[in-house]
């Protein structure tokens, strides 16, 4: 069973000792137990007998512990963080302009005018690649995230890239996920033209960030995923690794 306990929920065993706090949330369409974290006794059998068809993302050792008993893995990822006041972002990132005709936009577009470079972005060879159709992609990813129903709100500096036909061509997404400002998706074309745009756009933010007072801002990077260099060459430092799955 669960109960509340401010934003974070509780699991408890049958005798009703916690073994689990989580923050819930929705991930493509299922519940969620992001934040995971054991708090008592072996917490796996009230998982699985609570838990079922949810996403759990925690440690590796619980993920590993849900798998050996039948939970598939959806992400293996690293927690990474960036502190913007003990660490300003360097001045000239905040007049950064971009090639080709491009212009910053305000994240403010409709999650139907962003997917198509989104879902652009990740093809079926990238660790995030959504195994699903385009509207499933667009309804249970990217439209609760821009909606502000997945990962917090969208923050102010988050930021798009567009071109002369007011065409997304790529973008950061922030979230304030419980206070924390979160790099919830950088995504971009994959037309060799927009190379760059990412880190582009990255400096920009994180810029336009420490200007509005942020100390810190944080994400998750797939173990596979190569961006996870572009995030430390940028100052992020790893802070944890988790595993995401998906409990029979």
């Amino acid at each position: 069973m669960t109960q509340h306990d401010e934003q974070r929920q509780v699991l408890t065993d049958p005798r009703g000792i916690p073994v689990l706090t989580y923050v819930q949330g929705t991930r493509d369409g299922r519940p969620w137990a992001d934040l995971a974290e054991v708090v008592g006794p072996d917490p796996v059998p009230a998982v699985l007998a609570d838990m079922s068809g949810w996403a759990v993302s925690g440690s590796v050792e619980l993920g590993a512990q849900l798998v050996q008993h039948g939970a598939r893995v959806l992400r293996h990822a690293h927690s990474m963080q960036r502190h913007l006041k003990a660490h300003p972002p360097q001045p000239e990132w905040s007049a950064l302009t971009l090639p080709g005709g491009l212009r910053f936009a305000p994240c403010d577009r409709s999650a139907a005018d962003v997917f198509p470079a989104w879902r652009a972005a990740f093809s079926p060879l990238h660790p995030d690649y959504y195994d699903g159709s385009d509207q499933q992609a667009l309804d249970a990813q990217l439209a609760p995230l821009l909606a502000g129903e997945a990962l917090g709100p969208v923050m102010p500096c988050s930021m798009l890239a567009v071109d002369d036909a007011d065409r997304v061509i790529a973008g950061v997404v922030v979230t304030d996920r419980d206070s924390l400002p979160w790099i919830a998706t950088v995504f971009r074309r994959p037309d060799p033209h927009y190379a760059g745009l990412g880190s582009l756009l990255l400096r920009r933010m994180l810029a336009d960030a420490a200007s509005h007072g942020l100390a810190e801002i944080a994400l998750a990077v797939s173990d596979a995923n190569p961006a996870r260099r572009l995030y430390e060459r940028l100052g992020f430092k790893v802070t944890s690794t988790s595993l995401t799955v998906l409990v029979p």
